[in-house]
């Protein structure tokens, strides 16, 4: 067990005061912190310290740090705004310390302190999103290996943040810290892969509907490790339409464990029973200007006193606009459409813009090719817009934010349900076409394969670039094409992402750039913005 006590006169590694303890688990304790620079000023920051095996030994403890610090940032690229960056990683006294940039939000484990058990809706909710972040590590042959509640960070905006990345495989225990999450065949030590997430994941359920682990820590993290190795699973007695999902990510066997595509479908089917389960936009908004009037300043006592409910509340029902929940005040057509983004602010004058912090954009980004293309990556502060966009709710349904001047230029509409907007401003040669369809195939390579590129063609001076890349987004299964042709005489390069909400309905991003100007900071930074903040809604 780690020892919580630590001198805040004393720096750890000479740079980093300790303030206050915002979670606390076997073998790993997290302070809210400063970075103390040699001005004196200090910068908010997540400090945690993790106890090292004994006979760890200097070089191993220094390549510990080195595997978290690289796979932070393999993890931050694939995942931009949804892992936290480990921004240092020493160690002293025996112990890992590791230094994250600051995360506007609270921990899971604090928050089930305060708030007690979540409904199994707000819990597949943030299951859900877990789920996004898992699938992008998984597709990349990563495995967290120490997923907790301490590692999941509820924003009071914006998607949750993951940290822990790294530490599994970093020392010679089975589980570094949180025992009682571990899988089975962590337990006994055995290789682990995908399935131990999974696992984690069904422990994580398991705690936030029934308000403690599925497996109790005992006096000794070996004694809890046996226990979740040979104990039965107590039956969850709060979990409700959850159950089977939660039982079935708990099985002792790894290979009968749920996979991720029936996990998806699951939860899904969970918030769909209870489309109650989010708040509505009124109340929503004034949930985020509690969480705000917190401040910028880490202090885990004040905000959990004050706005650990209001947070919880407005990430869940952040998570539920993200993966298209029900919604009584939004629906049209027929169809579901996405509820007014958590992260936004009062409507303008307009009644049409409003300014919003963005989401990140789910992973898969441009494949480089005859020039840098601009790669989407998050922005310094994940809660603020570039200067100047602004978010623009069309009457079709879908929410992006625009850069200043720019607004609808044609919409096109199909007899079917289908229809195009373009968007761009007078005078500026980039524009950002959304087309939304009703008859997509179930495959989003082969849409652009067969449906798209053939009519392309024609188009004076068109070429494909690279390959056709099936991706995710925001959950979605998806597909990037790139592309050349000439415009007006000038050539120009194109991004089409696509990606398919069920149902055959479908929507595409065409994001059109100057072929010279596709690498320019501005162009680079108007793709990630429109990315991480387009949210679907179906043809009214």
């Amino acid at each position: 067990m780690v020892k919580t006590h630590v001198s805040t006169h004393e720096l750890v590694a000479g740079r980093y005061r300790l303030l206050d303890v915002v979670h606390r688990e076997t073998n790993r304790v997290g302070w809210y912190g400063e970075y103390v620079e040699n001005t004196g000023a200090a910068r908010p920051c997540l400090v945690t310290r993790i106890g090292l095996p004994a006979c760890q030994g200097e070089e191993k403890s220094r390549q510990a740090a080195d595997r978290v610090l690289r796979m932070s940032e393999t993890m931050a690229r694939l995942c931009p705004g949804r892992i936290a960056t480990v921004v240092d990683a020493v160690e002293e006294a025996g112990s890992l310390w590791t230094v994250t940039e600051w995360i506007d939000g609270l921990p899971l484990s604090q928050l089930m302190e305060q708030k007690g058990a979540f409904s199994p809706a707000k819990a597949a909710a943030v299951g859900l999103d877990l789920l996004d972040v898992l699938e992008v590590a998984h597709g990349e042959g990563i495995t967290h290996g120490e997923l907790s509640p301490g590692q999941v960070f509820v924003r009071a905006r914006g998607p949750l943040v993951l940290t822990g990345f790294g530490l599994a495989g970093a020392t010679l225990a089975p589980r570094v810290a949180a025992p009682a999450y571990a899988s089975p065949e962590q337990a006994r030590d055995d290789r682990i892969g995908p399935a131990a997430d999974l696992w984690a994941l069904g422990a994580i359920l398991y705690t936030m509907v029934e308000g403690r682990p599925p497996y109790r820590d005992r006096d000794r993290p070996e004694s809890t490790l046996k226990g979740v190795d040979r104990l039965p699973l107590r039956t969850p007695l709060r979990a409700g339409s959850l159950t089977p999902t939660v039982q079935g990510l708990l099985r002792k066997d790894s290979r009968e464990r749920l996979t991720k595509a029936v996990v998806r479908q699951s939860l899904t089917r969970v918030l769909d029973e209870d489309p109650h389960a989010v708040m509505q936009a009124p109340a929503l908004k004034r949930a985020c200007a509690a969480a705000r009037y917190a401040g910028p300043r880490w202090s885990g006592r004040a905000m959990a006193a004050g706005t650990a409910l209001a947070v919880v509340t407005v990430a869940v029902a952040a998570l539920a606009v993200t993966h298209q929940l029900p919604d009584t005040d939004d629906t049209a057509g027929g169809g579901t459409q996405a509820a007014p983004s958590a992260t936004a602010a009062a409507p303008g004058e307009d009644g049409e813009r409003e300014p919003a912090a963005p989401t990140p954009t789910a992973p898969g980004s441009p494949s480089p090719s005859e020039s840098a293309a601009p790669s989407p990556s998050a922005p310094a502060t994940a809660d603020a817009l570039p200067g100047g966009y602004r978010v623009f709710r069309a009457p079709e349904g879908f929410s992006v934010a625009l850069p200043a001047g720019w607004k609808p230029l044609e919409t096109a509409r199909g007899t079917d349900g289908a229809y195009r907007v373009t968007f761009g401003a007078t005078g500026d040669p980039r524009t950002l076409a959304v087309t939304y369809s009703e008859s997509a195939g179930p495959d989003p390579v082969a849409v652009w394969r067969e449906d798209v590129e053939p009519g392309l063609r024609d188009d004076a001076g068109f070429r494909r670039l690279g390959d056709i890349e099936a991706t995710t987004y925001q959950g979605y299964e998806a597909a990037d094409m790139e592309w050349l042709m000439d415009a007006d005489g000038t050539r120009v390069r194109t991004l089409g992402r696509g990606f398919l909400l069920g149902g055959q309905r479908s929507f595409s991003l065409r994001w059109t750039t100057p072929a010279e100007d596709w690498a320019k900071k501005a162009n680079r930074e108007a793709l990630d913005t429109f990315l991480r903040t387009f949210r679907p809604g179906p043809a009214a």
